[in-house]
């Protein structure tokens, strides 16, 4: 099932790019939605991407209107009415075909017929993502001669690499339809190793949030040590005593302010919704808004996605089927089951690029607590890989904009 978007409600006129959205059914009676933008470069050897959005339970929609994708909600203050999006100028569409899945299933709008169809985790999502694959390729296969990358930050690294490695088995064996994998990007990305969490304590320290006598007690009681559930009690308390300071800045970016997370779960009963205006005849399906935060918050612009996605007016432009989700919020917690059983991403990465020879792009910012960088740089090392090109500035408009190093 797909559908050719020309307009969106509350963008101002036809669409300047081509989106088309539908649903491929991964497993019976589990069918996952997606976006896709072509690319704005025109031409046939564009790469072309799969975009999976961070957090083990959120919306591709994140991708597409907060991070690469080519609209924008316009910041204003929600006074009842349809909120606004406009043009993103710097997407990644204007390069290159982005594919944005709602998954796992009950991500967005995806969806299953069955309660247990929602109960997955890492493995299965993943083998579910290469099974959409599969059968979009199936039925779009002008795309396959595309240069083909998968991308995704935070939690959504830890999945990228293993989605990779399972695309790579499948072109070892000969398998059809031939994906034209060329590599995968991860942004300040997950693993599931301790090396993530650890990695916080000597970030925080040198970004001034803890002291040097609370850093020197917690390298001096936690060696050896699981930081999630040490069992040494002067461990335990000096760990506590860094997570109440870390508490207190906005761990995705140190430098913003805190604000709530402003994506409450819905709740069983919210499929009745409460209709409210949304003006022009346009209803508003809103069982259970999130949490206001002040206007200027990061979080603000996810605060407008819920009422923007729960107008009756934006499922019909998006073609979602009816009465295949209630409501709609950006990401679920532990209403939507969920396991984390990949222990681990790290010799995916290893299997996919040292054997099997695909490039991968691992970028990281400097102000993410969640995902330090320096736990990242660390697990790189353990890779193996001798240093091709050593740490340098890269420049944009003159100016510093990070420090690249080659591996290889």
């Amino acid at each position: 099932d797909s559908k050719l978007v020309t307009s969106l409600p509350g963008f101002d006129g036809r669409l300047p790019f081509r989106l088309h959205t539908g649903y491929v059914e991964v497993d019976p009676g589990t069918e996952l939605f997606y976006y896709f933008v072509e690319s704005e470069a025109g031409g046939e050897g564009n790469p072309f991407l799969l975009w999976l959005t961070g957090g083990d339970r959120c919306s591709a929609f994140s991708g597409l209107a907060y991070e690469i994708g080519p609209v924008r909600f316009v910041l204003q203050p929600y006074n009842g009415s349809l909120p606004r999006l406009h043009i993103n100028p710097n997407s990644w569409t204007k390069v290159a075909h982005i594919l944005f899945v709602d998954s796992p299933v009950g991500a967005g709008f995806s969806f299953s017929k069955q309660p247990k169809g929602y109960e997955v985790g890492d493995v299965s999502s993943s083998l579910q993502l290469h099974n959409f694959l599969i059968k979009w390729f199936s039925d779009h296969p002008t795309y396959l001669k595309n240069p083909f990358y998968i991308g995704g930050d935070s939690y959504a690294g830890k999945l990228v690499p293993y989605i990779a490695h399972i695309i790579s088995q499948g072109i070892e064996a000969g398998n059809s339809p031939h994906i034209n994998l060329k590599g995968y990007l991860v942004g300040n990305p997950s693993t599931g190793e301790s090396i993530d969490i650890s990695s916080k304590v000597p970030y925080a320290h040198g970004v001034g949030i803890i002291s040097d006598q609370l850093y020197e007690t917690i390298l001096g009681h936690c060696q050896g040590q699981d930081y999630m559930f040490p069992t040494n009690d002067l461990c335990a308390q000096a760990l506590d005593d860094f997570n109440h300071l870390l508490s207190e800045v906005q761990q995705a970016q140190i430098l913003l302010d805190t604000c709530v997370f402003a994506s409450t779960p819905a709740r069983p009963e919210a499929d009745s919704g409460t209709e409210y205006s949304g003006g022009a005849g346009r209803r508003i399906l809103v069982g259970n808004p999130p949490p206001r935060p002040p206007f200027g918050c990061v979080t603000y612009k996810y605060y407008l996605s819920y009422f923007w996605a729960n107008a009756e007016v934006t499922r019909n432009a998006l073609g979602i089927k009816e009465g295949s989700v209630g409501e709609w919020v950006r990401c679920h917690n532990a209403d939507l089951p969920y396991t984390i059983d990949l222990r681990s991403s790290i010799e995916y990465h290893r299997n996919v690029t040292a054997n099997g020879g695909y490039r991968a792009l691992v970028y990281s910012g400097d102000h993410d607590a969640v995902v330090p960088h320096l736990g990242t740089q660390a697990w790189i090392r353990s890779l193996g890989f001798p240093v091709a090109h050593h740490w340098r500035a890269w420049h944009l408009h003159g100016q510093s904009a990070g420090y690249p190093h080659h591996r290889c």
